[in-house]
This record gives structure tokens, C-alpha cells and sequence, in this order.
């Protein structure tokens, strides 16, 4: 089973690249492969042709997927990129923790 540290919505910063030290939502994760698209993140230009009468064609720029290694989640309280750690809550839920503060994420 594949899983990756961080999920739909975790707020990341970029570690290497072109963007590297930039900020942004994840909106999407795919475990399988590996990889997420962030929000502002990696993005490509595509030029489209109109294929019908009376569409319009032009330049397109949409996030395309960068190596979810490549990404480390922000703590919301102490606003640092952090590794997760995980403790066992009092419910026995796991729950996870910033190693940085140690709030609960």
C-alpha cells in the first residue's frame, strides 16, 4: 500500500526546483504515483488551437505534478516546514504531531 506524508488541502513548501522555498495548497495527491499538484506550483504553458467555430484559442497555464518528496508540510501554529511525528491520543486515536512546537496538526 502506497501513502504519501501529505494530503488534499495540507499547505506545503517546495524543497527543491525552480520553485524551491514557495508556498502552496495541495489540490491533489495521487499515492499511486507518487507525486501532487500544488496550488501556483510547477506550471506549464499549453497552446490550444480552436477546433470548433467561434472558440477561441490561446495560451493555457495549468500545475502540472511534481515528486511528493520533493514537498514538506507547514505547521499551521508555528508556520515552519516540518516532519511529521505521530503519538497515540487519549481516545488511542494516532494522531499527528509537528516535531518543531509539537502541536497537533
Amino acid at each position: 500500500m502506497n501513502t504519501l506524508h501529505v494530503k488534499t488541502g495540507d499547505t506545503v513548501v517546495v524543497l527543491s526546483g525552480k520553485d524551491k522555498g514557495k508556498q502552496g495548497k495541495v489540490l491533489s495527491a495521487s499515492p499511486k504515483h507518487q507525486t501532487v499538484i500544488v496550488e501556483g506550483i510547477n506550471i506549464a504553458q499549453r497552446h490550444t488551437k480552436p477546433r470548433r467555430q467561434g472558440e477561441e484559442g490561446g495560451i493555457l497555464s495549468k500545475p502540472i505534478p511534481i515528486r511528493a518528496c520533493k514537498v514538506m508540510r507547514v505547521c499551521p501554529k508555528c508556520q515552519k516546514p516540518t516532519r511529521l511525528a505521530h503519538k497515540i491520543g487519549a481516545d488511542g486515536k494516532k494522531i499527528t504531531v509537528c516535531k518543531k512546537c509539537g502541536a497537533e496538526i
